[in-house]
């Protein structure tokens, strides 16, 4: 029996608009996609369409490149929504990072 072979319009997440933006972007198949990098591909997608894009369009990007790359992820990792609470927790991580660091060269300044 053969298996029928995934398609990009079968990965979750992935509705028309999407597909669109893969066409601008000449992806074209599924083991294409999971070659590819979600960054890179949200910077040349606004670079094409001189336009800046949501940055949902990014978690997207991050869902169906993870299903390229495994075909068991769970479900819940499939979902463009999980991604964009990671780019989120992320960012947050960084700026308490930051605002930490800033803290640290402040008291030093002090002490010198």
């Amino acid at each position: 029996m053969k298996l029928r072979t995934r398609e990009l319009g079968d990965l979750i997440s992935v509705g028309p608009a999407i597909m669109r933006d893969f066409d601008k972007l000449g992806i074209r198949s599924v083991p294409q996609l999971a070659t590819q990098e979600p960054m890179q591909m949200y910077r040349k997608l606004e670079r094409l369409t001189e336009l800046p894009q949501d940055p949902c369009v990014l978690d997207v990007f991050c869902a169906a490149i993870a299903q390229a790359k495994n075909p068991l992820l769970p479900v819940e990792q499939s979902q463009w929504w999980w991604w964009s609470r990671k780019r989120k927790a992320e960012a947050e991580q960084r700026k308490r990072k930051a605002r930490k660091g800033q803290r640290r060269d402040a008291e030093s300044a002090e002490i010198r």
